[in-house]
């Protein structure tokens, strides 16, 4: 790989996206494959750069990379951990604005969106890992015994295409700070923040083989990191089809996995909220991204007595979004990512039509293009697919309740359980019914989004927890040193601590 040019604001200028090697053991190693998948924008077709199409043996390489680096970096003292995650995480700090647009390019998010979501919260999650293990006790006293939480080990890093650097920093991070190592697999789809992320790596305080990115699709890079003996943990985010294949082959070695999977997340409206308000939110976080988000609120449930006022909200609210190009400051919802993308969210629209929902608002999409028009159905039942299938794309479904109950048993009635919301004129109501929905995490009148607070979800929603303590602890194994008894007080040497 030719030099590290400085950091720059203007992607434009940037012609250092065609690579035919990986980020492995602090340095560019080619790839063993000689295939390459090229990174295509998909607000133009325009191709952005390619990447190397990575085989078993790339992953294998990047495994063995940080198994040898694992030593030296887990026994580091602690500060000196932070010090050189804090450094890399500066430089990705002072190159944000080029981050953004690069992001903006390969994904299809709106530049604003970009900026604020796909880096600026994803820095905020770092930073809020390394405060988080700041006051994170890796040693405590539990009568005769002292439990240790230690590195789990080599992590695999496996994340997809929609918010690909806030779900890199989100693993990376905090496994760094505990002192794992780890391969970072990015989407083929979306892998250019990456090469960046590498580039700045390249330039921190970050030993060689801590980080390691190998490139690839799944069925070449994804499943070998999976599979390998190596991996003693795989964290995953992605579809819940793809995360049971990854469940399945890290069962051959018993390597642990975490995996954030889907969602069919549910806003519940009850009689005596915000209407307006509850309705405004709920559609524009359930746009975001033109949908493609796990945690999106797909399903907005309403107090039946007030379907009509809502269906009038709605169709308000969304007769005003822009749909365009993403580098457009005015562009509210950019492109789906692909092609088949695009054709099964109209699969899925078309779907709801047949089986009885009544489109409230949303055009036709253009044959041309991977724009989808924000789509919004009414008089949608429990039993149609619009209520139970995650659609991933610009459509939510409005669903009348009869109480408080009855709004309790839609929001269970999947087999999804990551994300939600409650919306009550009483913060205590609100929480009452929150705390019977069986979903990992939910907003109350609006809380905003806490990156110190876990993530993760029930049921097929997936396995684990990231960010905050708790996602601090889920890269640890727990170990209990069982001291003698003397007199009845436990003797601890005073060489540990």
């Amino acid at each position: 790989m030719a030099g590290i040019s400085a950091p720059t604001t203007d992607i434009s200028t940037e012609t250092g996206f065609d690579l035919a090697e990986h980020w492995i053991g602090g340095g560019w190693t080619a790839s063993a494959g000689r295939e390459t998948d090229e990174v295509i924008n998909p607000a133009d077709g325009s191709v952005l750069g390619a990447i190397p199409r990575g085989t078993a043996a790339d992953a294998e390489a990047g495994l063995a990379a940080a198994a040898a680096a694992l030593p030296g970096w887990s026994s580091a003292p602690r500060a000196d951990r932070v010090r050189a995650v804090q450094s890399w995480l500066r430089l990705i700090e002072a190159d944000a604005d080029f981050l953004g647009a690069l992001i903006s390019r390969e994904v299809g998010t709106p530049a604003r969106a970009s900026r604020n979501v796909q880096v600026g919260l994803a820095l905020d999650i770092a930073r809020s890992a390394v405060a988080a293990f700041a006051a994170m006790e890796l040693e405590e006293q539990r009568g005769n015994s002292v439990v240790r939480y230690v590195p789990a080990g080599v992590v695999a890093a496996i994340t997809p295409w929609n918010v690909p650097m806030l779900l890199a920093l989100q693993k990376i991070v905090p496994a760094l700070l505990v002192g794992c190592t780890v391969v970072l697999k990015p989407s083929e789809l979306t892998p250019l923040h990456a090469v960046r992320l590498a580039r700045l790596a390249q330039r921190s305080e970050l030993p060689a083989g801590v980080l390691n990115i190998v490139f690839g699709d799944g069925a070449g890079v994804g499943s070998a990191l999976a599979a390998s003996p190596t991996a003693d943990l795989i964290s995953f985010t992605g579809s819940v089809r793809a995360g049971k294949l990854v469940a399945a082959a890290a069962a051959a070695n018993l390597s642990r996995v975490h995996l954030e999977l889907g969602g069919k997340s549910a806003s519940l409206v009850l009689d005596d909220a915000d209407l307006e308000q509850a309705v405004a939110a709920s559609i524009d976080q359930a746009m975001f991204n033109s949908g493609q988000a796990c945690l999106q609120w797909s399903r907005l449930v309403v107090p039946r007595r007030l379907l009509p006022a809502a269906e009038e909200l709605v169709s308000s609210i969304v007769a005003g979004y822009v749909v365009g190009d993403p580098a457009d400051g005015g562009t509210d919802l950019g492109p789906l990512i692909t092609s088949e993308a695009k054709a099964r969210v109209t699969r899925a629209v078309e779907l709801g039509e047949q089986q009885g929902a009544r489109r409230l608002i949303g055009d036709r999409p253009a044959a041309e293009g991977q724009f989808f028009p924000p789509t919004v159905f009414t008089d949608v039942t429990e039993t149609m697919a619009l209520a139970q299938e995650e659609i991933f794309g610009p459509v939510v479904s409005l669903m009348p309740h009869d109480g408080d109950d009855d709004a309790v048993r839609i929001a269970n009635s999947t087999r999804y359980g990551l994300h939600g919301a409650v919306w009550s004129g009483s913060d205590e109501r609100a929480g009452a019914v929150a705390r019977r929905v069986r979903t990992g995490q939910l907003e109350i009148n609006g809380g905003p989004f806490n990156p110190a607070a876990p993530f993760g979800g029930f049921k097929n929603s997936g396995i684990g927890r990231e960010c905050g303590l708790d996602g601090l602890a889920s890269f640890c194994e727990v170990q209990a040193l069982q001291y003698p008894v003397a007199g009845g007080r436990s003797v601890r040497s005073k060489a540990e601590g």
